[in-house]
């Protein structure tokens, strides 16, 4: 049964409680004697590595429970309402309605579990005050739309209820010029093709993106490669690296990502889905160039004005790790 002592410090709050006997689930066991949480949470808890007994990790909510002294260190609790934060931002574009930026790569777009701070939405708050309240719920005032933490480029985001609607609706239709930049290990094969598949959770690894068989959502990719590094080790092969415009009509989840791992060219610097090394001479200019990411770029974003109707068109050049990594990849 349950100690109940609640321990406080200056990080977390240690629940203790003693189960007298083991056998069934864990996360079922530990819900019996920390009623206040719920098998969700302590499996997320589990997950982050906060659970002990009689001092040593466990996790697994899966796994059969064990007799002993379990303590939880439950993290603070976070404000839902992200907070503004005096973050440069680079702003493409500005009126009443909307605001344009190019967004740095290591930048999420808005607050999540472990990036609570340093988001786009943190900037936005702090460069546009009140008028960003309460669109797209609490914690993603003004996004309609997102990038990928380390994947750098154009994002738009609203200012006002009207505009976020608007952007909304368009988005949906897929209505929106989307073009990106990427590095890639090899080149996708034809040079200039469309990929339609469709994209869901992978059943290996819930964490990452996939293309199914069935299930999932329709995604659609047109690609082209517009120069290629390094000569192929023989006639017919394939080139060290090359450069690739992709092509939005749907935006699913890490979409540009998995399609061209699909195509065997995937994003050189990709932590997820780079499987495979690049050859030796393209990972000495990934280190050399310094690029610590995928080496993916929005480049290109265009919409009519959901205010104005207006027609607008951005486009920014990769940023200096991609641009120096092509430059590298140029010499091979």
């Amino acid at each position: 049964m349950s100690d109940d002592p609640l321990i406080e410090d200056d990080e977390a709050t240690v629940l203790e409680g003693r189960l007298e006997a083991g056998g069934t689930r864990l996360d079922k066991a530990l819900a019996e004697i920390f009623p206040t949480l719920s098998r969700a949470r302590l499996q997320a808890l589990l997950a982050e590595g906060v659970v002990s007994r009689d001092g040593e990790p466990v996790s697994g909510g899966s796994a059969k429970a064990l007799p002993g002294l379990y303590a939880i260190a439950v993290p603070p609790v976070v404000s839902a309402i992200p907070l503004p934060e005096a973050i440069p931002l680079t702003v493409l574009y500005e009126d009443a309605d909307l605001i344009v930026v190019d967004k740095a790569a290591g930048m999420a777009a808005h607050p999540a579990p472990g990036c609570e701070t340093g988001t786009l939405v943190n900037a936005l708050l702090a460069h546009c005050g009140t008028s960003l309240s309460g669109i797209g719920g609490v914690a993603r005032p003004g996004i309609v739309h997102r990038l990928d933490k380390d994947t750098s480029g154009v994002m738009v985001a609203a200012k006002t209820d009207r505009a976020h609607a608007g952007l909304s609706a368009l988005f949906s239709a897929h209505d929106i010029e989307r073009t990106y930049v990427a590095l890639t290990r090899g080149a996708p094969s034809p040079p200039k093709g469309r990929i339609e598949t469709l994209i869901g959770r992978s059943s290996s690894d819930r964490k990452k993106m996939a293309v199914l068989r069935s299930g999932g959502r329709k995604a659609v990719t047109d690609y082209v490669v517009e120069r290629t590094f390094g000569l192929p080790a023989k006639a017919g092969g394939a080139p060290l690296a090359a450069r690739v415009a992709c092509t939005l009509h749907t935006g699913r989840t890490h979409q540009i990502r998995v399609h061209l791992a699909s195509k065997g060219a995937p994003i050189l610097g990709d932590p997820v889905y780079g499987s495979g090394s690049p050859a030796a001479t393209v990972r000495a200019a990934i280190a050399e160039a310094g690029l610590k990411r995928q080496a993916l770029h929005a480049a290109v974003l265009g919409l009519v004005h959901p205010v104005t109707g207006e027609a607008l068109r951005f486009e920014t050049p990769p940023p200096n790790d991609m641009a120096e990594l092509e430059r590298r990849l140029a010499e091979l």
